[in-house]
């Protein structure tokens, strides 16, 4: 079973040398991780998460990795002002398999919107199915349409919808 994959899906960022990158609820740091490749040393990633468990393991990862680029925040993205990082930082913002977990998705969506710069992307990926045992059961899986109107109704523009995987779906918006 093939499931997201974090390597291919940032491409759909316009990622470039030296920009700034922010990932939401960065778990296993995988998003982290390639991001932290594609801005090289001039860059920076900043990986959020509740878990500090998750944060101490991405350190180890983005060590071993060569990477000096990649800062671990613990802080919730759930709350406006929750990511601790200063308005119109960020070039791109990531949110993989973490909107089906939010108890506030408005709150993320403009804490995303706070933190990114005019014309910055925000990468949704995000589960279109329930499986039983893994990832969200029914009730939490949030439809494209969803993703969509929360994201438009904080000044968001929908720019480009890809196949994300199996079981996923995929999609960038821009910061008006």
């Amino acid at each position: 079973m093939t499931f997201a994959d974090p390597k291919e899906n940032i491409k759909n960022l316009d990622l470039k040398e030296g920009d700034i990158v922010v990932d939401f609820g960065t778990g296993s740091g995988h998003y982290a991780v390639e991001a932290g490749k594609r801005v090289g040393d001039k860059g920076i990633v900043y990986a959020i998460d509740v878990n500090k468990a998750s944060l101490e393991h991405l350190v180890a990862k983005a060590k071993d990795a060569g990477l000096g680029n990649v800062d671990v925040i613990w802080a919730d993205a759930d709350e406006i002002g929750g990511t601790k990082l200063k308005d119109n930082l960020a070039d791109a913002v990531i949110l993989s398999n973490v909107l089906f977990q939010s108890e506030n998705k408005d709150n993320m969506v403009k804490e995303a919107g706070r933190i990114l710069k005019v014309g910055g992307e925000a990468l949704i990926i995000d589960w279109d199915t329930a499986l039983p045992g893994l990832g969200p059961t029914s009730s939490q899986v949030i439809t494209v349409d969803k993703v969509e109107e929360i994201f438009t109704k904080s000044r968001f523009t929908p720019f480009r919808k890809f196949n994300a995987g199996e079981h996923h779906f995929g999609l960038v918006f821009k910061k008006l």
